[in-house]
């Protein structure tokens, strides 16, 4: 399961929600329905989050290149361990991660009435990320060893 992140509605824009590993996807999901009820156009800056509402905008920004891009959260996922977001590939292209089709990003809080990200934004892995909640941790399960078969 990604990482949880800050709900926008808790911060001010400009707020560093997180990082980590961004992927995309596009036309195989050209015109299907979203989480959110709407079409899904891979030309629309649009992504997919797991918690954050729908409607949220976001600075995404690429931690290799300093590349930024605004979307707009209209659907969940990403659905793969270890990924924050799954980008339209719009998107992806503007951030220049469709070649091998994932890129580590910030993700930053703006205003919905915002066009682009702010200029004022840290340098790229500067900001103070929000401290994650606790998880609850269960007991490592044992696993019994396999032993390899002897060659006779």
């Amino acid at each position: 399961m990604p990482p949880a992140l800050t709900e926008p509605a808790d911060s001010e824009p400009g707020v560093l929600l997180g990082r980590g590993l961004a992927s995309w996807y596009g036309g195989r999901f050209h015109g299907r329905r979203t989480a959110s009820g709407e079409r899904f156009d891979r030309e629309d800056f649009t992504a997919a989050h797991p918690s954050l509402p729908f409607g949220a905008r976001l600075c995404v920004r690429s931690m290799v290149n300093g590349k930024a891009v605004v979307v707009r959260v209209n659907d969940r996922g990403p659905f793969t361990p270890g990924r924050v977001i799954d980008l339209s590939q719009a998107a992806a292209e503007e951030l220049g991660m469709t070649g091998l089709g994932l890129k580590q990003v910030e993700l930053w809080h703006i205003g919905e009435d915002a066009a682009d990200c702010p200029e004022d934004l840290p340098g790229v892995g500067d900001a103070v990320v929000p401290p994650k909640p606790p998880r609850a941790t269960a007991p490592a399960a044992r696993t019994k060893s396999k032993s390899r078969p002897r060659r006779r």
